[in-house]
């Protein structure tokens, strides 16, 4: 699976952003996919996923109840709506995708096997 992630840019806090990830290669049915971010100078962290069936969806606590991921399967494309932005959602965010990961293991970066190139959000306050 080749992932392509696109949608980042400048916006002030309390904007919104709506980040796109493509797959190809294969069809997005049957696997999970979900975001991570890493800010300057941290660790790469868990932001949302979704479950291989796409019927159950987690959150990091920092963005619960603000961000939404979202697939469409007949376009091979995951989306992440991000609201009320804040200065430290400011991260370089990336797409990842896995056939075989478990529910239990989806905040997990070490369980996901297919990454994109990320694409950068920047929030100013």
């Amino acid at each position: 699976v080749q992932l392509q992630a696109s949608g980042g840019g400048v916006v002030q806090a309390g904007e919104s952003l709506r980040l796109t990830c493509v797959a190809s290669g294969r069809t997005l049915r049957g696997v999970a996919v979900g975001w991570f971010r890493q800010a300057p100078q941290k660790e790469r962290e868990f932001v949302a996923a979704t479950t291989r069936t796409g019927g159950g969806t987690i959150y990091s606590n920092s963005v619960k109840g603000r961000f939404t991921i979202s697939r469409d399967n007949a376009k091979n494309t995951v989306y992440l709506q991000m609201n009320s932005l804040k200065p430290e959602d400011t991260a370089v965010y990336y797409c990842a995708a896995d056939a075989s990961i478990i529910s239990s293991s989806l905040s997990n970066e070490n369980q996901w096997d297919y990454w994109g190139q990320g694409t950068l959000v920047t929030v100013s306050s």
